[in-house]
Formats: structure tokens, C-alpha cells, sequence
């Protein structure tokens, strides 16, 4: 990275991206996939803008903590959290970034499993935080 260069987002998020499709998961972004799965399992991804953080007191701001949440999406409880589940497998490595070092991804967790009956049949749903680290 060039100095005075702010890290960038766009690798993060497709590192997420790929590796959720890696694991064999329907991935929407920012909301449901266009073409959702016939069994009814997907995640939407959800990305904050991220913060570029000081690597040490001569303020060269190289480090980035970007929050993401992944909205786990079923037709039953126990497929949500098996969603859920594919998802921790997906994230337990290190993601690869060209260029950058990152740590494994910190699940922040999230609420329990909920019902949205304002769709007929109603769906399961579960949205989990995570965090991803680079410098």
C-alpha cells in the first residue's frame, strides 16, 4: 500500500463473498440473493464502511476493522442454524487479502433465532456480527 494510502474495503468484502460461496452458501448482498435457492437457506451480507486505524503513534493509518453482519436465512429453525453454522466453518481461517495481513474474522454474535410472518410461509432468520481485522 502507497503511503498515505487508506486501505480499502473492496478486497474485504470480496474475501467474505468468495469464501461464504466456497462453502457452498447462496450469498445476497444486502439482502436476498436475486435468484434464492430452492431449499430456502441464504445469508445477506451486510458491510459497514470500516475504520482505518493508526498502526502505531506516527499515525500511519494502515490497519482496518471492517463490521460486516451475516443475516442467516431458512424456512425452518434448524436450517437457520445450520446456515449459522456453515457460516462460523466458512469464517474460522484467516480470510486471504492480496496485499494484507488479516486476522481470523470475530463472530460478535447476535439475537436468537427469529420468525417473520410477514411473508407467506414465514422464514426463519438470524443475523450474526462479525469483525475482520487487516493491516
Amino acid at each position: 500500500m502507497p503511503p498515505g494510502t487508506a486501505p480499502d474495503i473492496g478486497p474485504h468484502i470480496q474475501a467474505v463473498t468468495v469464501r461464504l460461496t466456497e462453502q457452498g452458501l447462496t450469498v445476497g448482498d444486502g439482502g436476498a440473493p436475486a435468484a434464492r435457492p430452492a431449499n430456502g437457506r441464504y445469508v445477506a451480507v451486510y458491510f459497514d464502511p470500516g475504520q482505518s486505524l493508526s498502526e502505531s503513534l506516527a499515525d500511519r493509518r494502515t490497519m482496518l476493522a471492517l463490521g460486516f453482519q451475516l443475516t442467516c436465512v431458512a424456512p425452518t429453525t434448524t436450517a437457520c442454524l445450520w446456515v449459522a453454522q456453515q457460516v462460523r466453518h466458512a469464517l474460522h481461517r484467516p480470510l486471504v487479502v492480496q496485499g494484507r495481513a488479516t486476522w481470523r474474522a470475530e463472530e460478535l454474535g447476535g439475537p436468537y433465532v427469529q420468525r417473520d410472518d410477514d411473508v407467506s410461509p414465514p422464514f426463519f432468520y438470524l443475523p450474526v456480527q462479525y469483525r475482520l481485522q487487516s493491516t
